[in-house]
């Protein structure tokens, strides 16, 4: 079982002589995915454990964090993704000023060299770290040198002659193209929170919802969707899902998500859940009354019946 490391303080013994990667991971997508079978190959040959190292928040989002990308995944989405691809050990860094002040070299020194220990490194081609992104991949291979741990990086992963990236994938998920989305994510994109008290509108309109905490400002899509939730019977469950902000009857900016599940009836307050996204039905629209969102959300349901073959 894969475990988390909070911080450099908690390093112990056990954790030193490793075959490490340090990168974002967001979505560990196919990309991403080269990059840790690299690690785990280089890990069962020299027989050491293997570590990713990842910094909370993103350092773009700790500079940023209104104009940072949003997020493919949470931190605990991502822990679990790296924990079924097999990866021993995720050290979790804060971001912070200590941090964003460290320069290349003393970051070398203390993660890798004086906290992990490394034997060898792999890292992606566009690798950047320390003080005003001093830190590359010519960097990492000098200190090498010195220090006596091996550094490779890995090839641009390409799909349709472009890069594999982050980047790429919000890019197709603003465009609804999930076609595009499962051949560069390597699986079908979805959400994972867990189902909290909303303000009951949705029943009052009629359409009950399972409300998710996102644990992030933005997500990477935003509108109404047909899509199957998970988690709360024995295969997929369909539904109808809005992600946004609901201009309607909010003037927030953090994003929301909200499931109303197609014959389905259950408590799921405290509920670990999935929600797989499949096809878009519509933007997110702000109405001028209740009655004209209740209206929409009813066509909206009529929608996602149809796309999933039920009767209304």
């Amino acid at each position: 079982m894969m475990e988390l490391i909070r911080g450099l303080h908690n390093l112990r013994p056990r954790h030193r002589g490793c075959v490490a990667t340090i990168g974002a991971f967001d979505g560990v997508h196919h990309g991403h995915q080269a990059v840790l079978r690299q690690l785990l190959d280089k890990g069962k040959e020299l027989g050491l454990p293997t570590v990713v190292v990842v910094f909370e928040p993103l350092p773009r989002e700790y500079f940023a964090p209104l104009e940072a990308p949003s997020r493919l995944m949470s931190f605990r989405e991502k822990f679990q993704a790296l924990s079924q691809l097999g990866v021993d050990f995720v050290l979790r860094i804060s971001f912070n000023d200590s941090f964003r002040l460290m320069s290349a070299q003393d970051f070398i020194k203390q993660v890798f060299v004086d906290g992990l220990g490394i034997q060898y490194l792999v890292v992606g081609d566009d690798l950047r770290f320390g003080h005003d992104r001093e830190g590359d991949f010519e960097v990492l291979k000098a200190a090498g040198e010195v220090y006596g741990y091996e550094v490779v990086n890995t090839s641009t992963l390409q799909v349709q002659d472009e890069r594999v990236s982050s980047t790429r994938i919000r890019q197709a998920l603003a465009d609804s193209d999930f076609a595009l989305v499962d051949e560069l994510y390597g699986r079908p994109f979805s959400i994972t929170g867990k189902v909290v008290y909303g303000r009951q509108l949705g029943r009052t309109l009629g359409a009950p919802t399972a409300n998710l905490q996102l644990h992030r400002l933005r997500a990477p899509l935003s509108g109404v969707y047909a899509a199957e939730v998970l988690g709360v019977a024995d295969g997929p469950v369909p539904a109808v899902v809005n992600v946004g902000t609901r201009p309607t009857v909010d003037d927030g900016i953090k994003a929301i998500l909200e499931a109303h599940l197609l014959d389905f009836s259950g408590n799921l307050y405290g509920k670990m859940i999935s929600v797989v996204f499949r096809k878009k039905i519509r933007e997110e629209k702000k109405f001028d009354s209740l009655a004209e969102l209740e209206k929409n959300i009813k066509a909206d349901i009529d929608v996602g019946r149809q796309y999933f073959g039920l009767q209304s």
